[in-house]
């Protein structure tokens, strides 16, 4: 964007005419991978989790370094949940609750680098940044499946949302985008122009050395 002058990430049919992927749409994909995510972590609450957890074959993030027994008989942990006016942070028994300290961790871990493509957005005085939806929002699975939430955490009607979808989920023309610049590059140095060229090959060789020759 900076080196051909692109200045507003808003510019959506500048960037995609030099073969990249605008900030808009890495946003709304960024929305629905990181809510679809989510849901693969399961029930915030689960016997099933509980009792893994017991059998020694499920733990928790980094298990060795929490200090605690190991064994949740009387803990607790506090865990998002819709009351139906807000959402709340409520303590549960830790042991049914090993699903959402996951994906606590998880969020955690998301939001640190989010923080990191931020800075690099802000390096190069693009105006733009890029958020983490709300964890309940785009949910199928788990306590918040049945709500229709908004990227800012806003519970609103399905038809409301179902309105907004497109402004906040991949379209078909975004996949269909993405898709066209999936074009094969079969020299050696030659690189996806919709990937920045790394510093170096692999073992620090240029981008352009020959690492497999195929005798004639």
């Amino acid at each position: 964007m900076r080196a051909a002058g692109v200045r507003h990430a808003d510019d959506v049919a500048a960037v995609r005419g030099l073969d990249a992927i605008d900030l808009p749409t890495i946003q709304r994909k960024l929305n629905f991978h990181y809510s679809v995510t989510l849901d693969l972590f399961g029930a915030e609450i689960s016997t099933n989790a509980a009792n893994a957890f017991n059998a020694g074959i499920k733990g928790r993030y980094h298990e060795t370094e929490i200090d605690d027994d190991h064994r949740l008989l009387e803990a607790t942990y506090p865990v998002l949940t819709w009351d139906g006016a807000q959402f709340r942070a409520e303590p549960k028994p830790a042991l049914g609750a090993i699903n959402a300290r996951l994906l606590d961790d998880y969020v955690a871990d998301s939001e640190q680098l989010v923080r990191a493509w931020n800075k690099v957005l802000e390096a190069n005085r693009v105006d733009f940044r890029l958020t983490l939806p709300h964890r309940a929002f785009n949910r199928r699975q788990g306590a918040f499946a049945s709500l229709s939430v908004s990227p800012t955490g806003d519970v609103i009607g399905r038809e409301r949302w179902d309105a907004q979808r497109d402004a906040w989920l991949p379209t078909r023309d975004d996949l269909e985008y993405v898709l066209s610049l999936m074009r094969a590059r079969t020299r050696a140095g030659e690189f996806a122009p919709w990937i920045a060229p790394p510093k170096n090959g692999v073992g620090g060789k240029p981008g352009d050395f020959e690492y497999v020759r195929i005798a004639a």
